[in-house]
């Protein structure tokens, strides 16, 4: 069996998207789907479409340029839909496409384990703290 060279095992292992290697594209996903806006965002949306003001008045602290760079970066991984309805004023709606449902259960998991652990992570960062 030939041996192969580090550059050919790096190659072959990008295309199995192993996300421990930097150029991964699988690692990017991780990066952007492990973001605080975009998990609070697609929880945001999980019981069903919302207007731009409306998920900002649900995602406390997002500025608004923030809060459209994530809805973009999401809209261009399909994860949501965005749909113009033309209206005086014109009416903007978000959504979450199937793969952003098929998502959905992961964030919202994440978000249920912070806020049922906050306190015992809150003790153990004082207890580091004062050690």
């Amino acid at each position: 069996m030939p041996t192969r060279t580090a550059a050919a095992r790096r190659e072959e292992a990008r295309r199995a998207y192993d996300a421990y290697l930097a150029e991964c594209p699988a690692r990017q996903l991780l990066d952007r789907i492990s973001d605080k806006w975009v998990t609070l965002v697609l929880n945001a949306l999980a019981d069903g479409p919302r207007r731009y003001a409306d998920l900002g008045r649900k995602v406390a602290g997002v500025s608004q340029k923030m809060l459209t760079q994530t809805l973009r970066a999401l809209e261009r991984d399909g994860l949501v839909t965005r749909t113009v309805t033309p209206a005086v004023p014109v009416r903007v709606e978000y959504a979450l496409t199937p793969l952003g449902e098929s998502l959905l259960p992961v964030v919202a998991a994440v978000k249920a384990w912070a806020d049922g652990h906050m306190g015992e992570v809150a003790a153990a960062r004082v207890a580091y703290d004062a050690g």
